[in-house]
């Protein structure tokens, strides 16, 4: 039985380094049609970052603008500089049927949470197998100078400190089989009785079927 449904918003976090960005591509990989929250951020791109793909990249003034303006469904201010999600695309996604997916931390997982679009969030926390393991995959990225690596390492420690915060946590010790557990999440939260839009519909119909039957 296949019946309309609303799409989902998918809140993914972690840690930097503990691969929710990997995760996030997988979960695309596995099914294309989810639409990816594109992050703004005042940040400058780093190599390899495309514009419009990786990160809206805007200045300063634009982002604060569009924070006064209420075009951000989420924002919060990281290592000096501001990260949010513009709204306007997500509602494209959602009026058109699709899931959307977030890669934002606690605290955009916060104010997306406690927004209007509370009732179609589903929300996953992704930690490290260790900690050593998670300043091991920071360094070995070879991205960040140690000073930022130790900053990133001290705000670790707060990122998980809100693990109790979301629908699902998982361990990232294999990626394939975490990958495998986020898309499963994903199947069975579609599946949810509340979101299938037509569902009383379609057993309004079987129940119309029984009565001619039995007429």
């Amino acid at each position: 039985m296949t019946t309309r449904r609303r799409g989902l918003l998918i809140i993914l976090s972690s840690p930097s380094g503990a691969g929710k960005s990997t995760l996030a591509r997988r979960l695309r990989a596995w099914d294309p049609s989810i639409a990816f929250s594109i992050s703004a951020t005042t940040r400058a791109p780093r190599p390899g970052e495309v514009p419009g793909r990786d990160y809206d990249f805007r200045s300063e003034e634009e982002f604060v603008r569009m924070v006064e303006a209420g075009e951000m469904l989420e924002h919060a201010v990281v290592f000096g500089r501001r990260y949010g999600s513009p709204a306007a695309p997500v509602a494209l996604a959602l009026s058109e049927g699709r899931d959307v997916l977030f890669d934002i931390d606690w605290q955009g997982g916060q104010q997306v949470r406690n927004s209007a679009l509370a009732k179609d969030v589903v929300s996953i926390f992704v930690l490290p197998p260790s900690i050593r393991e998670l300043e091991r995959r920071l360094t070995g990225r070879g991205q960040d100078a140690p000073e930022v690596i130790a900053r990133r390492m001290a705000r670790s420690r707060d990122e998980i400190s809100h693990w109790a915060e979301y629908d699902y946590v998982l361990m990232n010790d294999d990626l394939d089989r975490c990958a495998a557990e986020i898309e499963a999440i994903v199947t069975a939260e579609r599946l949810r009785r509340d979101r299938q839009i037509a569902l009383a519909e379609v057993v309004r119909d079987l129940n119309a079927e029984f009565e001619e039957m039995t007429a």
